[in-house]
């Protein structure tokens, strides 16, 4: 933990006129701390967001700063050119005095801070189709903005982040070794995955073929990373930029299948809450074709039902892993929360199993 003084050195390296008032945590995020900053601007308060990268997950945090310089710079050239108000549309970074994304404080870590989107809100479950599709039209508008982005390819902030065989092999190996005793009492949620190992290279061979291009994405699409404006319902602005980076269309596609069409969180224990509301997958589907459809090509289309049972199973595969090995990557809040989490991403896949026909006869109209 830090204290209001070390936050206040650390805020201080940012070009932020006022009066640094106080700075409390924020948000329910899995891999970073965010913290809300209060400044008193002569009379007004003004909120903006310090974040701290969590350097364990992210190797080399100047990477991932580079790529979201980058990308934020050019969606606000884009937004600037389309004429739309501005103030939402991207999160906006707030450089140092040394006019750098970020600082590294006194113990080693990274920090980034950036205007603090007023008026906005996430939600960790969605609660209406039409949330699900203005959720979806970002996302895909998003990408879609980031066709064109100049310069070298992006960093992969995390490399192989979505390549699903190698975390089916990753966690064969934390199986194998089961370093803390917890192999014999997931037997069933590990024979569950290999019964399903063949899907995990399907998206990846479609991708060698040629069929399914590099593209710059998201790759983690949950639903509380895209901010819903309060007053219009339109999904507004696209955060937590940490793992833009080459990746597949169908990636983002897949992960917003995952976490916006069950009603249950990721960690419901009562896995009978737990299953794919079509209604909302026909929503998300749409809301992001509306977006995204114009530069999709035919094996994308073809594969969106596919993809959200594999990010699904992917993410399951990670919770699973992540107990097998200790809980050393995902935070935690009880002894069993990573195979509580795997065994309710499992219950979807089910789901989206037994609804695929219905999933692939929307493709059609």
């Amino acid at each position: 933990m830090y204290s209001q003084e070390e936050l206040r050195e650390i805020v201080s390296k940012f070009v932020i006129y006022g009066d640094f008032l106080v700075a409390v945590p924020f948000g329910s995020g899995h891999i970073n701390d965010t913290y809300q900053l209060t400044f008193d601007q002569g009379g007004v308060r003004l909120h903006y967001a310090l974040q701290r990268i969590n350097h364990q997950v992210f190797a080399h945090p100047e990477q991932v700063m580079e790529n979201m310089d980058r990308v934020t710079r050019h969606l606000l050239n884009r937004i600037h050119a389309s004429h739309i108000e501005t103030r939402k549309r991207t999160l906006r970074l707030l450089r140092t005095y040394e006019n750098t994304p970020c600082v590294q404080d006194t113990r080693g870590n990274y920090w980034r801070a950036y205007v603090f989107v007023e008026n906005a809100r996430s939600y960790d479950v969605l609660e209406t189709p039409n949330q699900a599709y203005r959720a979806a039209e970002a996302f895909g508008d998003f990408q879609c903005n980031l066709v064109d982005l100049p310069g070298p390819r992006l960093h992969e902030t995390i490399p192989d982040f979505h390549n699903t065989p190698k975390r089916l092999e990753r966690l064969k190996q934390a199986f194998r070794e089961d370093k803390v005793g917890r192999a014999r009492s997931v037997r069933r949620e590990f024979d569950f995955v290999v019964a399903r190992a063949d899907d995990t290279s399907r998206l990846l061979r479609l991708n060698a073929e040629g069929a399914i291009p590099e593209r710059i994405t998201h790759n983690d699409t949950k639903v509380n990373n895209i901010l819903i404006d309060d007053l219009t319902g339109e999904g507004i602005c696209v955060i937590d930029l940490d793992t833009v980076m080459p990746g597949l269309s169908l990636y983002d596609f897949g992960d917003m299948v995952r976490a916006g069409t069950s009603p249950a969180e990721e960690d419901e224990v009562n896995l009978s809450k737990v299953g794919m509301r079509f209604e909302m997958y026909e929503a998300i589907y749409k809301g992001f074709m509306s977006s995204a459809g114009a530069f999709l090509t035919p094996a994308e289309r073809e594969n969106l039902p596919f993809s959200g049972k594999l990010i699904t199973l992917e993410t399951g595969i990670r919770f699973l892993t992540d107990y097998l090995e200790g809980d050393v990557y995902f935070k935690t809040r009880r002894p069993q929360h990573n195979l509580e989490r795997c065994r309710n991403q499992f219950k979807l896949v089910e789901s989206i199993e037994a609804q695929m026909n219905r999933m692939i006869a929307l493709l059609r109209h």
